[in-house]
């Protein structure tokens, strides 16, 4: 049973972002990202962000991803938001997904922090796990 919080290959990696994919489309995720972490962080390997239509189709989507992940092996893995609705987390260990609704998405911009959209070049983000002294010149 794979264990969340422990790296595995990326293989691994991407297979759980597959069945992510997968479930989330089934239930008409809107405006899916996937951001790329590797060598951008070490909390994740990539990162799901996606908008629901309201607070229940954002709730329904996280309930029916936690379920198909534990079918899948993943268990007990830490939520936050999903009784509100307006923004869950799911931290699935090499995958982390964000599903908001769309007013909320568009106030937090996780997006624009981690320079999804950002041409090459631009500043990577700040990793709250690196030592600061790491993005010193």
């Amino acid at each position: 049973m794979p264990h969340p919080h422990f790296k595995h290959s990326r293989s691994d990696a991407d297979a759980l972002l597959a069945v992510i994919k997968r479930v989330l489309e089934d239930n008409k995720v809107f405006d899916p990202v996937v951001i790329d972490l590797i060598g951008r962080s070490h909390v994740a390997d990539y990162m799901y962000i996606a908008s629901g239509r309201s607070s229940r189709h954002v709730g329904a989507m996280a309930e029916n991803l936690l379920r198909a992940l534990k079918k899948n092996g993943y268990n007990r893995l830490p939520v936050e938001g999903l009784s509100q609705g307006d923004w869950v987390l799911i931290d699935a260990g090499d995958v982390v997904v964000h599903l908001f609704r769309p007013e909320v998405r568009a106030f937090y911009k996780l997006e624009k922090i981690w320079g999804a959209a950002a041409p090459a070049g631009h500043a990577t983000p700040i990793d709250p796990l690196m030592p600061v002294d790491h993005y010193s010149p």
